[in-house]
């Protein structure tokens, strides 16, 4: 087995390398002046079972890039199997026709790592659940909820009782129901975001009883993190204690570490490290991470030994 990193998530790679106790192989990943992507691999990986670690994280297209010509580089050099493990997958919010003459750009880029040449795809937290079906070959897609369960638990020392989780919107209550069930059964509640008319803020309701409890809002991604802090306030309005949301992705694009930092709704905002953090997000007292290396590492082990990785979806 021999593990490949991409330029996107050094981190978080060098950290599954440890749990795996191996290194990453050597290999040479560099952008030419003009914007080309060069990739050389710099050890024999002929008959290897070879898993790549990059997520299609900002700059998405440049980190693309680098997915594909990487395992366009390891099929040439005769790898037995090709593994693309990607944390975050790019594009996944265009997952469907969302108006006419537009693209479902998650199956184009399904079709070209594919074509790269990629055997296998592992990822975390889908966007939309049916972006497996995308891919022609076998897709694993793991689940963070247990990391976010541990921290939850941690803060409130085991005592889970005036705890309520809180699905974003409509499309997430079957995400948030598994955290809500991990914690106990813990009561769900259900934020409705709706517009007026053009032009016009978003009006929103809460379904479900929030009022002295503690709502951790769970989701797959946080992006400019605006919607985050008015769906905090929301349940502060309706009287909740605190607000913790937990979030899989940590995109946080356009200065989303200030808005959260200026929300006195929100509590903190928990990411993973599927996205390699900057500093300025790494830095802000209300943004903590917790780390998905163990599950990605258990889930490379076992497909690397030809072991089901069923157990890890429960």
């Amino acid at each position: 087995m021999k593990l490949i990193a991409g330029n996107s998530n050094r981190r978080l790679s060098e950290s599954i390398a440890r749990k795996l106790s191996t290194s990453l192989a050597r290999a040479e990943i560099k952008t030419f002046k003009d914007g080309e992507v060069f990739v050389e691999i710099q050890e024999n990986v002929r008959g290897e079972d070879v898993f790549v670690l990059q997520s299609t994280s900002y700059p998405a297209n440049n980190n693309l890039m680098e997915l594909l010509i990487t395992t366009d580089a390891l099929s040439r050099a005769s790898a037995s199997r090709i593994t693309a493990v990607i944390p975050y997958f790019g594009y996944a919010r265009q997952d469907r026709k969302a108006g006419p003459r537009t693209p479902i750009s998650a199956k184009l880029v399904a079709n070209l790592i594919t074509t790269a040449g990629a055997d296998r795809v592992l990822t975390v937290d889908l966007h939309a659940g049916q972006i497996q079906g995308f891919f022609d070959i076998p897709t694993d897609n793991l689940y963070a909820v247990k990391e976010f369960e541990r921290r939850i638990r941690e803060i409130h020392n085991g005592d889970l009782g005036d705890v309520t989780v809180v699905s974003p919107d409509v499309g997430g209550v079957v995400r948030a129901r598994a955290l809500a069930k991990k914690l106990n059964d813990r009561p769900l509640a259900i934020v409705d975001k709706r517009r007026e008319g053009p032009g016009l803020s978003e009006v929103m309701n809460i379904i479900g009883e929030v009022s002295g409890r503690h709502c951790v809002i769970f989701d797959d991604i946080v992006d400019s993190g605006g919607t985050l802090c008015n769906a905090a306030q929301a349940l502060i309005d309706k009287g909740a204690k605190s607000v913790t949301a937990c979030v899989t992705h940590g995109v946080l694009s356009d200065h989303a570490e200030q808005r959260v930092m200026k929300s006195d709704a929100l509590t903190r905002l928990i990411i993973t490290d599927s996205i390699e953090a900057p500093q300025e997000v790494a830095e802000c007292p209300k943004i903590e991470q917790v780390s998905i290396a163990t599950l990605l590492a258990e889930a490379i082990r076992r497909i690397a030994n030809e072991e089901s990785v069923s157990s890890l979806f429960d």
